[in-house]
């Protein structure tokens, strides 16, 4: 199935870009998910408009995780966690953690943009990627501390 794409959909493609998907795929997650739109002749004939308005959007996507990247050099989030013996932490700091965290600092970030390889497990500094857009990324400086 042919579909023209809404947004960005990493190892598919970019915005405004028609491809080729498996039916199956672009019925169960392109579609309801409203990453992309069939490619009939109506929406074809509507894809030079719709890439003035995605290039529009891109842009200003791209200005705010520039700004976003910006905000987030200058914060710090502090995990405040419970620890047992030798600082071991019971249980893991993971990316939702972190996410509750920067909304308490007032920066509303999806943890899905935050770039964790394994749970923080052990007290200290930690600085993460943060990928805010595909050509945009930044760093977030965590401190996990004993309660």
């Amino acid at each position: 199935m042919k579909v023209i794409l809404r947004e960005d959909v990493p190892d598919l493609g970019s915005i405004g870009e028609m491809v080729s998907v498996a039916n199956g795929y672009a019925r169960n997650f392109l579609l309801p998910q409203q990453l992309a739109v069939r490619a009939n002749t109506k929406n074809a004939s509507e894809l030079s408009h719709q890439k003035r308005m995605i290039e529009r959007h891109k842009e200003k996507v791209q200005v705010e995780a520039g700004e976003m990247a910006g905000r987030l050099k200058n914060v710090s989030c502090t995990i405040p966690v419970m620890v047992g013996e030798q600082d071991k932490l019971f249980g893991s700091v993971t990316t939702r953690d972190i996410e509750e965290a920067l909304l308490t600092e007032g920066i509303k970030l999806s943890r899905k943009k935050i770039v964790l390889a394994e749970p923080i497990r052990q007290l200290g500094v930690y600085t993460l990627d943060v990928r805010l857009h595909a050509d945009v990324k930044g760093q977030l400086k965590v401190w996990v501390v004993a309660k």
